[in-house]
């Protein structure tokens, strides 16, 4: 027994969480997303079983997968870059309002209950992966990106929607690039690299916004963000995020598509049913 808890459990939990930073880290450079819905659900019931409160157990959960997704997300966009497929110019245009959005989605999160963040993560990964899976090309707003305005206007949108959902932003900015008609290659790449500052800036984000909770937080956690969660995933993830990264770049446009599709779909269905039951 160790803090209450029996050992056999502590260890299948530790095995739990080391499954979890593989899966995180191929999807992250195989979908240039951070994760979020696999680590999110993992760190959940390891929370559940050490006793944090329900009332901010969720918060806790977003705010540590989002400082697991820094590392990944970073070696995923170092990889993407090496093939040339970022689109460095979007990266430039939608940093600035993406982290903005992420402020202010962090002060709503840490405001809401649990089911508000479960909500947004159905309705946005939802219609996501709708529109991949279908594949009509035709959808689309236009053949190339907006002006400044526009792109400040979505760069905030993705911030914002990144933090409510506690994810790097990868399937927002895939959603947005997709309907200007770039190619799927580049979106993964581009989203990676958009992950970067979007990660950052949530964490920081999740630990000022938890400190007014600081007393029902485990041990060894700022806010909303568990460091003692960052230390057993994060450098798991890390490690396994190239090897998703060359896939991306090895699979035929239709079929990086249909399996982006369905992860999205997969995880707002398990939402779903967690906010039904």
């Amino acid at each position: 027994m160790i803090g209450g808890i029996p050992i056999g459990e502590l260890l299948f939990l530790a095995a739990v969480i080391v499954a979890g930073g593989i899966v995180t880290g191929i999807l992250a450079g195989l979908f240039g997303i951070g994760g979020g819905a696999i680590i999110v659900p993992v760190l959940y019931e390891v929370f559940r079983v050490l006793g944090v409160p329900e009332e901010v157990r969720m918060q806790l959960c977003v705010g540590t997968s989002m400082a697991i997704i820094v590392p990944t997300n970073v070696r995923s966009f170092i990889v993407h870059r090496a093939h040339g497929a970022v689109l460095m110019d979007v990266v430039r245009a939608w940093a600035i309002p993406s982290v903005v959005g992420v402020g202010v989605g962090a002060l709503i999160a840490g405001l809401s209950p649990g089911a508000v963040l479960k909500i947004a993560f159905v309705v946005i990964t939802g219609t996501i992966g709708l529109k991949l899976l279908i594949g009509r090309d035709d959808w689309r707003i236009a053949n190339e990106l907006p002006g400044r305005v526009a792109m400040t206007v979505y760069g905030f949108i993705l911030g914002l929607g990144a933090s409510l959902i506690g994810v790097s932003g990868g399937s927002i900015s895939a959603m947005i690039l997709t309907l200007y008609g770039t190619a799927i290659h580049k979106v993964v790449a581009t989203s990676a690299a958009l992950g970067v500052p979007i990660t950052i800036a949530g964490v920081v984000g999740y630990a000022l916004a938890g400190l007014p909770q600081q007393a029902l937080m485990p041990p060894l956690s700022i806010g909303f963000v568990s460091l003692i969660g960052f230390a057993l995933m994060a450098p798991v993830a890390s490690l396994t995020a190239p090897f998703g990264a060359r896939l991306a770049h090895a699979l035929p446009k239709r079929r990086l598509e249909i399996a982006f599709a369905a992860f999205l779909l997969l995880a707002s269905c398990r939402f779903l049913l967690s906010l039904i039951w």
